[in-house]
């Protein structure tokens, strides 16, 4: 599928205040208005343009949520303080006490916490399915159904979400599809799929640096205008404000978004070949071996790749603990979680980052305490990281010493 996405952003061109190639930031947290009735008439939402407080919005946010917008395709876009927060804000703005809500099983721990743990607190119920059986998916669907919530690509097993035959689906019964594009940013577009809304978290591949968090919510102008609703608006009001020095921030490092994209697809398609030919369960889309495979290669914008996140089971957890501190070790990367940073990144889904599904669950959805998931860095000489992470599996008994090495 031809995109394009990295073109909108380069087309982008803010001036500063002063002539400056980057936009002015605005370091204010509440805004003039030089007559009484203006300020009234935004209270009402009644006027374009006018800034009333940062909560609210501000012309640093603004900027970041048009190139938001701009890359993913959507009219507008709202930045939040957290990818959390852009999560909670849809969800809480989307439905009320008895609704109901038809979410994947295989999604970042933190999402599952809220939907299972917290929105029964509203009475607001949420059926966890197989998101690739669209049958599965249906049957789920009741007349308190008020979305259809996946990730583009799941956390941590790296399942592909048919976007197109859920958006299908979603619209046959009236309710929007809630993408969560965070695992594959410009390597898949949501929206031009059929996704209504679309989530990222900014922390992540968007942002690139690992130095603070941030999400965003692209949409439709009138959802993202009701999310900032100062009567009712769950953005407004549950106040997940994103700081405007790091609104700056991002958009400064979403101009090599592209490039950096590009090179973590490039490393993760080389190890994951390398390390399943070596005999290992490695599950990457970009693998023949995929079940996806050819459903995301059907839709994604190949010039971007694969994306950057691979899985390997080492087949118990004892060993994929000492795998990991033995890679920190040895200087291949850090132990922690999170992704899309420059340094390769690993941990062991089943304790960390979807610790919040319980264990039996894990199981059902094939999530093994073995399991690693490795956000592949931007390595220059990738084939060195591979003999070094392989030297460290030999170490382990992982792989055999006598194994030939690609």
């Amino acid at each position: 599928m031809e995109s394009k996405t990295s073109d909108n952003l380069q087309d982008l061109q803010y001036f500063g205040e002063y002539g400056g190639v980057n936009p002015s930031i605005s370091d204010s947290s509440t805004y003039t208005f030089l007559s009484a009735k203006k300020m009234f008439d935004t209270f009402e939402g009644n006027t374009e343009g006018c800034y009333l407080y940062t909560r609210h919005s501000s012309p640093s946010n603004l900027y970041l949520g048009e190139a938001l917008a701009a890359m993913e395709g959507t009219e507008a876009a709202n930045v939040t303080a957290s990818g959390m927060g852009a999560i909670t804000a849809v969800i809480m703005q989307l439905c009320n006490t008895d609704d109901h809500v038809v979410s994947s099983r295989t999604i970042y721990g933190g999402t599952y916490a809220f939907m299972k743990n917290f929105l029964k607190k509203f009475n607001i119920g949420t059926s966890f399915v197989d998101i690739t059986n669209l049958e599965v998916v249906e049957k789920a669907i009741t007349p308190k159904t008020k979305m259809i919530y996946c990730e583009a690509v799941s956390n941590p097993l790296l399942e592909i979400a048919d976007i197109k035959a859920l958006s299908q689906l979603a619209k046959k019964h009236g309710i929007p599809l809630v993408v969560d594009n965070t695992f594959s940013p410009l390597t898949i577009t949501p929206a031009r799929l059929g996704a209504d809304i679309v989530i990222h978290s900014l922390t992540k591949f968007i942002n690139g640096s690992s130095d603070c968090v941030a999400g965003v919510i692209c949409g439709t102008k009138e959802f993202c205008l009701s999310l900032k609703d100062v009567h009712s608006g769950a953005g407004m009001l549950l106040g997940s404000t994103l700081d405007s020095l790091r609104a700056a921030s991002i958009l400064k490092n979403m101009r090599t978004l592209h490039i950096r994209v590009k090179k973590h697809s490039e490393n993760t398609q080389y190890l994951a070949e390398n390390f399943e030919k070596d005999g290992l369960r490695v599950v990457y889309p970009g693998l023949k071996s995929h079940k996806d495979h050819e459903k995301l290669k059907s839709f994604m914008n190949k010039e971007f790749g694969y994306g950057g996140l691979m899985t390997i089971d080492m087949g118990s957890l004892e060993k994929a603990n000492a795998l990991m501190e033995m890679m920190q070790e040895r200087k291949l990367g850090y132990l922690a979680v999170s992704l899309g940073f420059y340094k390769t990144l690993f941990s062991a889904p089943g304790t960390s980052t979807s610790s919040e599904i319980p264990l039996e669950e894990q199981k059902e959805m094939g999530l093994s305490s073995g399991l690693v998931r490795f956000s592949i860095g931007l390595d220059n000489d990738i084939h060195r990281t591979y003999r070094v992470m392989r030297e460290c599996m030999v170490a382990l008994d992982i792989l055999k010493s006598d194994t030939t090495m690609v």
